[in-house]
């Protein structure tokens, strides 16, 4: 191997370590002292319930972990939301769990927990995935109520989903383990089944301090809505269970007896690992974001036998695309080439760009996947479509809208992974998070952004310059890096794949090496969902 590649592979793996060291703290969500208490309540942690619960930790995959990260200093933070989510299997059968971590502020919903719940619900939705609730929380976080309780996406619209889902037939279960009140305790009762653990477990519209102070009556919380009163007075919940482990044990048991779904039928055979060696993405993927690669040598290091039948290869060359299969399912893959690449004019074109050959080609293929019932896989690094009056009187916003239009039509499933550069239009023609990609992941050498830190940062610099010098301020070369630095610190923060996760624009920041489990264990929660629609570009220019 060169230098360049030891150095690339130095690099990613230390960013790797990054990721994992952060992974390790998010997981302790609100520290080893709440821990401790939480367990001397003879109460699991969300993190623990959750691994009980699955057959096999290993095979899960967890969204949003790094949700509200950086977020809400001024109260403490909200590691993972409040809230753990995983896709995993319980009695054989996959579905998504949603976990209050009641160690982070009792489990009260901050701004970031609603999204991060909406988000679960919206991925079992779209894959028509049971969905179980492990629930255990004070409700709203009040200082925050105005940005989490009235609006369209607030938290109300959880309730709403839930006899949505009920509608459609989806499997939900939702076990009370700790604290449900208030507007909160509609979640459970609107699951198919609940249940409620003796002693831990309450659920009321009002506690009794509020019961006290609105209407006089005296009464403790246990007898108001704990486990027996809900149980065998209210019949609110379904089982009652001892402890924690009871309860989950339980839904192992409900989850047992479920029948098979309806598949939509996507082509799946035995799996192979790719015959190049996976870890030798580290060294092909560059250190710095600006350097060009092959994007076929990391394209063989995640399909099936590292076989890929690339589809026109010849033309519109900063886009690759083609067949291959991932963990056994088949997938159309669409890539951006960071390669410079000479056209049959002798024409260069930049690695990373988008040209309107390119964006027409990528438009042809999706349509063909979509005749196909082939799920897609979008490997971005692409710094935006191609600028100058030659693209523009070549047609190529047209030639982009076109793609655009291919992927937000499509009705197969989509994956995005973002290896690298994720800038502007670029993205959205890669199926960016606003064009539904059933899962979007992120590499931690990713930068999201309406463009690249250096060029954003230069054009603010001027414009900021440029008013200091209207009020009279003197500005030299001094002053301008000054506040060129400034703007670049802040901007490149904001670039950050971790930046991007705390707001779930991506649901994780994965290590390279498990994209494939992720992809796979995507599809088959997509073939919970036949496809009930046909493909229709709409109304395009030609």
């Amino acid at each position: 191997m060169n230098m360049k590649f030891n150095k690339n592979e130095d690099h990613n793996k230390l960013l790797v370590s990054s990721l994992n060291h952060k992974l390790k703290r998010v997981k302790l969500g609100g520290g080893e002292k709440r821990i401790e208490k939480h367990h001397a309540k003879g109460k699991m942690t969300a993190r623990e319930r959750i691994d009980f619960l699955l057959d096999d930790k290993s095979k899960a995959i967890e969204i949003g972990a790094f949700a509200g990260e950086g977020m809400y200093k001024e109260h403490g933070g909200c590691p993972s939301g409040g809230v753990v989510v995983k896709i995993g299997y319980v009695s054989g059968k996959q579905c998504i769990v949603v976990a209050n971590d009641a160690t982070v502020k009792a489990g009260a919903w901050f701004p970031i927990t609603g999204k991060k719940n909406l988000r679960a619900q919206e991925i079992a939705i779209e894959n028509k995935l049971p969905i179980i609730y492990l629930v255990d929380s004070a409700g709203v976080y009040l200082p925050m109520q105005d940005e989490i309780f009235p609006d369209k996406e607030h938290f109300g619209r959880i309730f709403r989903n839930n006899a949505v889902m009920s509608s459609m037939g989806i499997t939900q279960i939702a076990a009370v383990m700790g604290s449900c009140v208030a507007g909160g305790a509609y979640l459970p009762i609107m699951s198919d089944e609940a249940l409620i653990v003796e002693k831990t477990g309450s659920i009321f519209l009002a506690g009794s301090y509020l019961v006290k102070a609105a209407i006089g009556e005296s009464i403790d919380n246990e007898t108001l809505g704990g486990a027996t009163t809900h149980s065998e007075i209210s019949g609110v919940t379904d089982y009652k269970a001892t402890d924690d482990k009871d309860a989950l044990t339980r839904i192992k048991n409900i989850m047992d007896k479920m029948g098979n779904f309806d598949k939509a039928g996507f082509n799946h055979k035995k799996a192979a690992a790719p015959k190049e060696k996976q870890e030798e993405i580290y060294g092909i993927l560059p250190k710095k974001r600006s350097d060009q690669y092959d994007v076929r040598e990391i394209i063989s290091r995640l399909v099936d036998g590292s076989e890929f039948e690339e589809y026109k290869e010849g033309y519109g060359q900063t886009i690759i695309t083609g067949y291959a299969r991932i963990d056994g399912w088949a997938v159309g893959i669409v890539a951006n080439q960071r390669k410079i690449v000479k056209t049959k004019k002798g024409e260069m074109q930049f690695g990373g760009v988008i040209y309107s050959d390119s964006a027409d080609k990528a438009t042809r293929f999706i349509a063909n996947c979509n005749q196909k019932k082939i799920p897609l896989v979008f490997l971005q690094d692409v710094t935006g479509f191609m600028v100058g009056s030659k693209s523009e009187h070549g047609g190529i916003i047209k030639d982009g809208a076109k793609m655009v239009n291919a992927v937000s039509n499509s009705v197969v499933p989509k994956f995005t992974i973002i290896m690298g550069n994720s800038y502007g239009a670029g993205n959205y023609a890669m199926c960016g998070k606003a064009y539904d990609p059933r899962l979007i992941v992120a590499w931690p050498s990713a930068e999201l952004a309406v463009m690249g830190g250096t060029q954003a940062a230069k054009v603010l610099a001027q414009i900021e310059t440029a008013a200091m010098e209207k009020k009279g301020e003197k500005v030299d070369e001094e002053k301008e890096k000054e506040v060129f630095d400034a703007i670049k610190s802040r901007y490149d923060e904001q670039t950050s794949p971790y930046y991007a996760a705390a707001r779930l624009w991506t649901d994780a920041v994965i290590d390279p090496l498990d994209t494939r489990k992720w992809i796979s264990m995507g599809i088959e929660a997509a073939n919970h969902a036949p496809i009930e629609k046909d493909f229709n570009l709409g109304v395009i220019q030609t």
